[in-house]
């Protein structure tokens, strides 16, 4: 009885072994594809931050992903890495503004939503929240109310000497 078995499992394998050598692929000579990709790698996305230096607005990019909005102004409000420090730049809004949250509303019409009354903010923690929506926002020009603890300031441009600029570090 163990020989019967013994065949039948050897017979299953050999016919197994048949069916995967006759499944039709050819062998084929080396096919050119032209070079291979050469050159840096792109950052495909950044964030694009408004900060205070002397007084005034600076944009700074950061590598990264797209953020959503109230994500975006998080990391505004937790203010520059060590290398921006090291470059002189602050931020003028307070950490207890967050948690942010964003709405669109008639295009063109963006409210941030702060944690914190919107007219204890200074002048330039106002622009700061203006001009990075403003970069950040997918329509080309946008308008910003910042809204919290009852108050509203806005609606606001980001102030032309400060236009929300995408792209390298600065």
């Amino acid at each position: 009885m163990r020989t019967g078995r013994a065949r039948r499992v050897l017979a299953a394998g050999l016919v197994s072994l048949v069916a995967v050598t006759g499944c039709g692929v050819r062998p084929s000579d080396v096919i050119l594809a032209g070079d291979p990709p050469s050159g840096p790698v792109a950052t495909t996305t950044a964030i694009t931050l408004f900060l205070v230096r002397d007084g005034r607005l600076g944009a700074v990019t950061r590598p990264g992903r797209r953020l959503p909005l109230a994500e975006t102004l998080t990391l505004l409000a937790a203010g520059p890495t060590a290398g921006e420090q090291a470059r002189g730049f602050t931020t003028d809004i307070p950490r207890e503004a967050g948690p942010f949250s964003v709405s669109a509303e008639p295009a063109g019409h963006v409210v941030v939503t702060l944690s914190a009354p919107a007219g204890d903010l200074s002048t330039l923690a106002v622009e700061q929240i203006v001009c990075t929506v403003s970069a950040t926002a997918r329509e080309r020009s946008v308008r910003v109310t910042v809204v919290g603890g009852g108050q509203r300031v806005g609606p606001r441009d980001c102030p032309e000497s400060h236009p929300p600029r995408l792209g390298g570090p600065s």
